[in-house]
This record gives structure tokens, sequence and C-alpha cells, in this order.
């Protein structure tokens, strides 16, 4: 069976029912990221057009957003929010400025850890997870952007330098999942408030955050800085790799029982080596990326039991602490005891946003060697 990826998402996003029954969440904006993606890629208005109908499934008249309340203080409802701007930008209507505005507000009053980076939520309090980077600073750069707030973007650079080095692991050169400033939770390292295990996918959320925010800010010292951690982080993933390409679930105990390749990781990589290439970070080359994206289509799209094709191998969620009667530890034996989920839309939307990025990069190559030509 040839694989047709753009037949794939769009039969994906044709078919797509809201996570959460159409409440406001960050797993739909994952979507909305991926179809952006492509749209700017390829400038096939059907992804944009799959975008802005699901989006106004969610916002009302007056621009209030389904099930969405800022008390819960949700870091990951911001994400989505970057869907508003681009349906803003392309038709300014008054309802997705207050819905920005709606979400702004909830930045604004957001508890924050004392070095200053917000809580993930109200109910992990003093804590920050690599996802919560990526749910709120590359809105708050783009956001800033939309309304000229230059202090806003300095703010989320600083928000982000900050939690780099609060999460850093330097022994391994990688990044814990989460950090508890008060080091009440029972994952936290007493010493450092880490948590004690790589998983892959929060370090994928962490590159992705990364390069949305590079690609956005304007040239700074403070951008300069993220870079040289992209960079450098880009190198050790590059070092631990899996031999056709992709990381693992654990992304540096490959002798782990029951350790995986996993999905969304693999495609968040993918497009964090390309789109790095792209935006010219310190020797960087798209190649890592492309491999990665290549062995997904090889290993991890296949035909379900109806025949569909569908990606496979993805981590369905994982996190820390209390959650629905169980306490979540962080341990290497419990990233790799979660359940998987084919299709799921944190494997589906990275890998939307890895082709997209290589559409570029294609494009990139054949236009330079037009131009060797003339």
């Amino acid at each position: 069976m040839t694989l047709n990826l753009d037949e794939y998402f769009n039969a994906y996003a044709s078919d797509y029912s809201y996570y959460k029954g159409g409440s406001w969440c960050y797993e739909d904006g994952c979507l909305y990221r991926g179809l952006i993606a492509l749209y700017g890629a390829s400038g096939n208005r059907q992804w944009f057009s799959h975008m802005k109908r699901l989006v106004d499934g969610q916002i009302s008249d007056n621009g209030e957003l389904r099930g969405y309340s800022i008390p819960e203080y949700n870091i990951d409802h911001i994400l989505p929010g970057r869907a508003l701007i681009a349906l803003y930008k392309a038709d300014p209507q008054p309802r997705y400025r207050t819905a920005l505005d709606h979400l702004l507000r909830q930045l604004q009053s957001h508890p924050r850890t004392s070095a200053g980076p917000h809580w993930h939520k109200l109910r992990y309090p003093h804590q920050i997870w690599l996802d919560g980077l990526y749910m709120a600073l590359p809105f708050k750069v783009e956001y800033a952007a939309l309304i000229g707030d230059n202090a806003l973007v300095d703010e989320a650079l600083d928000e982000m330098l900050t939690g780099l080095e609060l999460t850093f692991d330097a022994q391994s050169g990688l990044f814990r999942h989460g950090y508890d400033e008060e080091r009440l939770q029972a994952w936290a390292n007493p010493q450092t408030g880490l948590s004690p295990a790589h998983w892959a996918r929060s370090i994928g959320w962490l590159c992705m955050a990364l390069a949305d925010t590079i690609e956005v800010a304007p040239p700074s010292e403070k951008r300069d800085a993220l870079s040289q951690w992209f960079a450098s982080l880009l190198v050790r993933l590059e070092a631990l790799r899996t031999a056709d390409g992709r990381w693992l679930q654990v992304i540096d105990q490959p002798q782990l029982d029951g350790n995986y390749a996993e999905s969304s990781a693999t495609a968040m990589f993918a497009y964090a080596f390309i789109k790095a290439a792209r935006l010219g970070v310190k020797n960087r080359d798209a190649a890592v990326g492309i491999k990665a994206l290549t062995s997904l289509e090889e290993n991890a799209l296949k035909p379900n039991a109806s025949g569909r094709i569908v990606l496979q191998d993805i981590c369905c969620v994982a996190g820390l602490g209390g959650f629905e009667g169980n306490y979540r530890d962080g341990t290497p034996a419990y990233y790799v005891s979660e359940t998987l989920r084919d299709d799921d839309i944190k494997g589906v939307a990275p890998l939307m946003m890895a082709h997209a990025e290589r559409l570029l990069a294609v494009a990139d190559v054949s236009e330079q060697t037009a131009r060797i030509a003339s």
C-alpha cells in the first residue's frame, strides 16, 4: 500500500471528533497547530478550512470558549489560542479578539513559581512541567507580536530561559519532565526538585516550544541564548536515536524492560530538527529529522484491523502526581506502563508539523538548485 500523507491527514481532520467533547483543550489545539503548519507549507486552503470549522465550533458569537474557565488555571488551555491568532489575522472578527483576551487575562493572573514561570495547573501547584512551556510561551510571543507588546515578549523569553535552567539535568544533558519548587511531591528529588526520569515526549514538547519561540521572537540576546540551549539539546538527542532513527519512550534507557520507539516524541523531534535547520540554529542539519519522519512512515503508519492507515505506538497520556485515583511517580517503569493509542492527536499533529517542515525543506532545496542552474 502506497502511503499518501496528505490523504491520511485530510481523512483524519475530516473525521476528527473533539478530544473532550468540544470543550476547549490542548489536544484539539495540537491538531490546530498541525493544520496551520500544513497550510503554511503548502498553501492548500483545505487545511485552514478544517481548522476554522473546528475552532468556530468551540467559540460563541460573543467570544466565549466552550467549557473554558479562567479560575481553573490550566496552562494547557492556552495552546489552542494560537489558532485564534491565526484566525484573527485572516479575519479580524471581534469574537476572536475577545476570546484571545480571555486567555491573556488567565496568564496575567495565573499563579507563578517564585522563579517566574507559571504553575502547570492550579491542581499541580508550585510545579513546572516541560509541556507547560510549549502550551503557554509561544502563544505569549505570538500574541505580543499581534498587539505590539515588547514587554510580553521579554517576559516569555525570561520564563523559557528560567524553565530550562530549572528542569535541566547536567549529568545527562537532558531535561526532566517536572520540577517542584517546594519539594512536596513524592516524585520530586529532595535536593533538586526534579522528577526522576527523562520522558521523550516531555522533551519533545520542549523542543517544539524552543523552535516556535525562536521562530517568532525578534532578534535579541535572550533569543540567542534559547538558540544555544536548543542546539545543545539537539546534539544530545541525535546521539540517542534508535538504529532506525526514532526515539524511545524513556529516551536514555535502551535496556529498560518494556521500552519502545514512541511515535509522538519521534514526530516532535523530527519537526524540531527540520525546523531548526530552516531557522539557522547552529550546526543543525534537517537530515536527522527527515530520517525520523521516514522511519515513522515505514515503521509506525500501518493499517489497523479495518484496513485504515493509523499512526501506532503513541503513548496516550503520561503525567506526574495524582490522576484518576493513581499516583504517577515519574519513574522509568511508570512511563512504559502507560497505555498506547493509535492515532492519538498528540502523535498525529506533530507528524503533520514535521511533514510541513519537510515540504518547506524540499522547496528550499529546489529553489537553491534553480538559482544555481540559472
